[in-house]
């Protein structure tokens, strides 16, 4: 069965007609904590583009499925700072939180964004008096006034979102962070292959290459700038790094056979890959620098989708040993490996969270494929998704979610699932499909 899966990971990027991406935020989430943001006045010079900076932070917001954002329609009022709140309507509406703000003109043609961020009910318990106590509206969660330009405007709102969330969660946000993904277009005998970089919303995306060929399995850096690959572009599987800033890039994979599935350490300066140099399907990890490479495993079975754990100490991986694909676990200096997984069909593509406690992984169940989060300490899967083709899960590095690829009416689309509540956002194509989603860590 490994085999059959592992056949069609290599030719399923050249099978179907594959389309640029084009992403839109479409379906909604079961929130958890009740937020407002007051669409904010645009006080710029009229001819100028306008970029709706609160939408940007409703859609950041809303795809971490920790938030219920009120709407609009029910506002009883537009203010866009501090001094324009009536808390007391707030309260009525049940809002907890609530985003003010406005883009004004700034210096030499930069703009300037101001907002700021209430808590309704514990603010509107300072004093005694009303809204109209200046005790009573001073008091805010935060409140920045933020330079920027036109060009820099919708990567501001960005900021913001981390800003907003981390003040909400106490956790790191990661709505500046960026996302990998293969996409093809074009008919079958003439078909063109890219790698692309996108803001993690998919704006902004940017070409990293492009090939005649199929490309596959973007693994990021743990900085966050050089991106590892396998691409077909000599009429064989081969392993790349390239430099997300510059272009530059250089071959370190060109084994005998089979080299596919690179994962990079944590400290950068190894890659974990499959090879088939010695006639199976084995795993290898790769000095970048020295070229050096020393094999992991040593089993009849096929052993496939490495993923190093946040220490640097062991790698996870996935194998049919069993009869079927589980995941396993194993010393990066080698040994006897340990099956992880348990419950269900198959369980493959695994990958850890940033605090390596939890696994993201793909399971099978009677229902299909779904991406599931195996908590490591307790065994136990958690099933996160309830597509029938869903794969190639990729934590955010907060951990807070997971990006996966999924199927939507016969068409390939990426979709986000919060591991808290389950709640899903699918970031959908206007035609054709995209693939092998990757999501980047905090650039260093």
């Amino acid at each position: 069965m490994l085999r059959k899966i592992i056949f069609i990971s290599l030719v399923l990027i050249s099978s179907q007609a594959w389309a640029v991406l084009d992403i839109e935020i479409t379906g909604g989430v079961v929130g958890e904590q009740p937020i407002a943001i007051v669409p904010f006045s645009w006080e710029i010079p009229e001819g100028v583009a306008k970029t709706d900076v609160s939408r940007v932070l409703s859609a950041d917001l809303r795809r971490t499925g920790r938030f219920s954002q009120i709407p609009e329609k029910n506002f009883l009022e537009h203010p866009h700072h501090g001094g324009e709140v009536n808390f007391e309507k707030w309260r009525e509406l049940g809002v907890e939180n609530l985003v003010v703000g406005r883009v004004r003109p700034g210096r030499n043609g930069t703009y300037l964004v101001q907002f700021q961020l209430f808590d309704i009910f514990r603010h509107s318990k300072i004093s005694d008096g009303g809204p109209s106590d200046p005790e009573y509206k001073i008091k805010q969660v935060i409140g920045y006034s933020l330079p920027t330009t036109k060009k820099d405007l919708r990567r501001t709102a960005h900021y913001m979102s981390d800003l907003i969330y981390e003040a909400l969660t106490g956790q790191k946000g990661v709505f500046r962070t960026r996302i990998a993904y293969v996409t093809a277009k074009g008919t079958i005998n003439d078909r063109k292959y890219a790698l692309k970089v996108a803001d993690m919303d998919g704006y902004n995306p940017a070409t990293i290459l492009s090939s005649n060929q199929p490309v596959m399995s973007p693994s990021w850096s743990p900085d966050a700038r050089r991106l590892a690959y396998v691409s077909f572009e000599n009429k064989k599987a081969q392993i790349f790094i390239q430099d997300v800033d510059t272009g530059k890039r250089y071959l370190v994979a060109d084994q005998r056979g089979i080299n596919n599935a690179p994962s990079w350490s944590p400290d950068g300066k190894k890659l974990a890959l499959t090879l088939s140099r010695d006639g199976n399907l084995e795993i290898y990890t790769l000095d970048i620098s020295s070229k050096r490479l020393r094999r992991v495993t040593r089993n009849t079975a096929i052993d496939t989708e490495a993923n190093w754990s946040p220490d640097g100490q062991s790698i996870v991986f996935t194998s049919d040993r069993s009869g079927r694909p589980q995941v396993y676990r194993i010393r990066v200096a080698g040994g006897r490996a340990e099956r992880l997984t348990f419950q269900g069909k198959e369980n493959a593509r695994p990958g850890y969270s940033p605090d390596g406690k939890k696994i993201a992984l793909v399971h099978k169940n009677q229902e299909g494929y779904h991406i599931a989060m195996l908590d490591i300490e307790a065994g136990i899967i958690k099933v996160l998704t309830n597509g029938s083709l869903d794969e190639s899960p990729s934590f955010a590095p907060n951990g807070s979610m997971i990006l996966f690829a999924a199927s939507n009416r016969g068409r390939g689309v990426l979709s986000v699932v919060s591991v808290d509540n389950n709640a899903t956002q699918s970031l959908v194509l206007q035609q054709g499909d995209v693939r092998e989603p990757a999501w980047a860590p905090y650039r260093k």
